[in-house]
């Protein structure tokens, strides 16, 4: 009789079939991402704001616990009902990133984040990614739509819409990785790979030209020029101090609270955490983590072959891809693989719009990775 109970327990079915792997590779890199905010913000917060508080840690960990409440209540959701509620959410979300240009606050050049009277600050693009996902997914699996090419024209439309808003930022480092993911889910959805290679010429085409050619881009530009060549500008400052410090580091670090560059460079805590990380623990914690993200998306894969609902699927594939592509332009910024983009490191960097989004993104591959088979 007990048994029966919990079998009629909907809380006791969703945690029977989540999928504990994936939920503990979330919630160790939360752990990971707090523990590194700890040692790596409060001597930030002391500079700041003349105080021995851990200010942004307790701030980080507020999002974190926060977070964990989003991830719940989206992997409890029916399936349907989350691709239902997520084309609504697509629109409000696309609605303050229309309004950046509009009533946004600049930073640095670039229009990114708003203010709202019931919101703190807030970068709309984070919140519109993880629903970008789904209603490419929700297009591309259209069966109403049975034309590839038409598919492929509305998702096209799509991408271009939140690109474009992205653009006038401006904000290249989030119109390639949203245009990169639109491109994997066009591939894996069996487009003509003759197309595909084209469509990518084109989009790199463009986007160079843009920002050599447009005058709202010159910092961009300055970027890139700096980039490949640091006596042309001033621009690598933060990437320099970042591999001074991965190179000062070595294999096994400093040592806790040993660290510089956290009190040298101003977005240490969001844009270059992997140095700090580096630092004070090695590039042995740089390559552990990368594996634990290699690991994360792989046990996403493997749930992925056996998936039959084509828009879970795609779901499933293009926010794991995201996820492991912002994870490596970070970490390539922080090595001076590519130029500086202002990417957070997803789950580890400070920020709460980062930590929500990245939440939403986990709470729906929870949501879609559970048993489907119920006891």
């Amino acid at each position: 009789m007990l048994n029966s109970f919990f079998n009629n327990f909907s809380y006791y079915k969703w945690w029977k079939n989540l999928d504990k792997s994936i939920l503990t590779f979330i919630i160790t890199f939360f752990l990971i991402g707090l523990f590194f905010s700890l040692v790596s913000t409060s001597l930030i917060a002391s500079d700041k704001l003349d105080t021995n508080s851990y200010f942004f840690f307790f701030k980080h960990l507020l999002f974190v616990l926060f977070g964990l409440v989003i991830i719940f209540v989206i992997s409890f959701l029916e399936k349907n009902f989350l691709y239902k509620i997520s084309i609504y959410i697509f629109f409000m979300t696309l609605i303050l990133l229309i309004l950046v240009p509009i009533i946004g606050v600049e930073v640095k050049g670039s229009k990114r984040w708003i203010d709202l009277l019931f919101l703190p600050r807030i970068q709309p693009i984070e919140f519109v990614k993880p629903f970008f996902i789904i209603m490419l997914a929700l297009i591309i699996s259209n069966k109403s739509l049975s034309n590839l090419t038409t598919k492929f024209i509305f998702s096209l439309l799509l991408t271009l819409l939140v690109s474009f808003l992205l653009i006038i930022q401006p904000d290249l480092g989030q119109t390639l990785l949203i245009t990169f993911s639109w491109l994997m889910l066009i591939f894996v959805s069996g487009i003509n790979l003759i197309l595909l290679s084209s469509i990518t010429i084109f989009v790199l085409t463009s986007l160079l030209y843009a920002t050599f050619n447009v005058a709202k881009f010159e910092y961009i530009k300055n970027r890139l020029l700096s980039f490949f060549n640091s006596e042309t500008g001033t621009h690598n400052f933060q990437s320099d101090k970042a591999i001074d410090s991965i190179t000062s580091g070595g294999f096994f670090g400093k040592g806790i609270g040993e660290g510089t560059l956290k009190n040298r460079v101003p977005e240490a805590h969001t844009d270059y955490i992997i140095s700090v990380i580096s630092e004070e623990f090695g590039v042995i914690a740089i390559i552990l983590i990368l594996v634990l993200f290699l690991s994360f998306v792989y046990s996403i894969f493997k749930k992925v072959e056996n998936e039959n609902d084509e828009t879970a699927r795609l779901i499933l594939i293009g926010s794991s891809c995201l996820i492991l592509l912002q994870s490596m332009i970070h970490i390539g910024v922080n090595i001076r693989l590519f130029p500086t983009t202002g990417m957070t490191l997803p789950f580890l960097s400070y920020g709460g719009s980062s930590i929500i989004s990245i939440s939403v993104f986990s709470g729906i591959i929870l949501n879609l990775t559970k048993r489907k088979v119920q006891i």
